[in-house]
């Protein structure tokens, strides 16, 4: 029984993946367009703070105007570009969306070589090892080292890159932009990243959230692999478990973490273990098997 409740299983999977898989285009060409500009904007604001002004460039003012905010808005908001945070959020999506989940997964790699390659190059120094304590608003933990590009805004672009790229409706795709600068903004109120350190952890991210989509177009396979699939749900499972307890430092968003961590972990158990689980004792019950 066992042995057919598992066979049953991955063809019910397969078949959903199939059927996701055929609900998004391959190719999206606004959506490219969309990321490539925002890449470009955001190369151009990065070099020019930077030739214009130097490393440290709007990081008193923009920290200062954010201060007048209060800190669980940008707390909420910088665990946007939590790793952990978007693969919560895939679990919602991926067995619907397949495509979405596999150019999520290319762009995830993409973005981790870019992001950990030029922190470990530059090791640049963040604010809290060069100024003052009580000359800026530090909210959270206190961070000195690898502060270029800033890894936060690099997954914050990914992930809602990688939505901008195959999303239809031009309100989305500002909501979605909107949420990933806000989410790297964040990082400068929050004291522990120069302006100049998001604008290129938001090109980076953008740029490779755009270069996920198109490998996923020409090697849309493993999409649609059940083994592949599964392997990447079951890592965010994991780190999903995570957000129940761990906060990453910032208090005022451990409840919105745990709520994610445990409404993607219900997901997960009710779309791959649940539905399943029922669907082979309907099909047992109609062959006239079941006692």
């Amino acid at each position: 029984m066992h042995s057919d409740l598992i066979a049953f299983g991955k063809q019910d999977l397969r078949k959903r993946l199939e059927a996701g898989a055929a609900r998004t285009p391959l190719t999206s060409p606004s959506g490219a367009a969309w990321l490539r500009r925002w890449a470009g904007i955001c190369l151009i604001v990065g070099l020019t703070l930077y030739l214009a002004v130097g490393y440290d460039a709007g990081f008193i003012r923009i920290n200062a105007a954010a201060a007048g905010y209060p800190d669980w808005v940008w707390q909420c908001l910088t665990v946007l570009g939590d790793e952990r945070v978007p693969f919560a959020l895939a679990i919602l999506f991926a067995l619907r969306y397949p495509r979405i989940f596999w150019a999520l997964v290319l762009a995830a790699l993409i973005a981790a070589a870019y992001s950990r390659g030029f922190k470990a190059l530059f090791d640049a120094t963040r604010p809290p090892g060069v100024l003052a304590v009580e000359t800026f608003n530090l909210i959270g933990p206190s961070h000195t080292r690898a502060s270029f590009p800033s890894g936060h805004s690099v997954t914050a672009a990914v992930f809602f890159g990688v939505l901008i790229y195959f999303t239809r409706w031009t309100g989305l795709r500002a909501l979605f932009l909107a949420l990933a600068v806000l989410a790297g903004l964040s990082r400068v109120a929050v004291g522990v990243h120069w302006p100049v350190d998001v604008a290129a952890g938001l090109f980076g991210g953008a740029l490779a959230a755009w270069l996920g989509a198109v490998l996923a177009a020409r090697w849309p396979g493993p999409a649609t692999d059940l083994r592949v699939h599964l392997a990447v749900v079951i890592l965010a499972v994991i780190l999903a478990v995570t957000l129940l307890f761990d906060d990453a430092g910032y208090k005022a968003a451990a409840a919105p973490l745990a709520v994610l961590g445990a409404l993607a972990l219900g997901f997960a158990g009710m779309q791959y273990l649940l539905r399943p689980w029922l669907g082979y004792r309907r099909a047992v019950k109609t062959a006239g098997t079941m006692p």
